[in-house]
């Protein structure tokens, strides 16, 4: 059974773990380190953290941006989530960006916004089942390790507005 739960300080180490798993893949972030904690925190919001676990550990996290700091954009934010190979494929992805959709929409947000790599199509899929639709693709947008790569932007509107 999944246990879904705010994100909380003493969690950054096993999301740490997760988001490495992430950046390793080469598919899901143009990063090529985890952040700190320090540096992690400050770039995402601090409500809309979630981690989702089974068993007492830790299966997955997501967590939302700003998109940017104009108050115009106040209710646009980008979603973060990764979840854990050892995980993969059981349905706590889902379960998870279902909950940071309705958090999200309490906390007033009205587009959610994600920046999916083109080849990473379980992200697609799992976006695409909650309710996300592509808005546009973004060609040869970065390179990362040599390889040039492609995004798709996705987005979900709140049905509240």
């Amino acid at each position: 059974m999944f246990i879904i739960r705010k994100m909380q300080y003493a969690d950054w180490e096993a999301a740490a773990s997760i988001y490495a798993e992430g950046i390793e893949t080469g598919l899901a972030t143009f990063e090529e380190k985890v952040p700190s904690w320090e540096e992690w925190d400050q770039n995402h919001m601090k409500n809309c953290r979630f981690v989702i676990e089974k068993n007492s550990e830790m299966a997955g996290w997501a967590a939302l941006s700003p998109v940017s700091a104009r108050s115009a954009y106040r209710g646009a934010a980008e979603v973060s989530i990764y979840v854990s190979s050892r995980f993969r494929g059981l349905g706590g992805g889902e379960r998870l960006l279902t909950r940071l959709i309705t958090e999200s929409e309490a906390e007033g947000i009205w587009t959610l916004q994600s920046v999916v790599f083109r080849e990473n199509r379980s992200s697609l899929r799992l976006h695409e089942k909650t309710g996300f639709r592509t808005v546009g693709y973004r060609e040869k947008i970065a390179c990362l390790h040599g390889v040039w790569q492609d995004t798709v932007l996705m987005e979900k509107r709140s049905q509240l507005i």
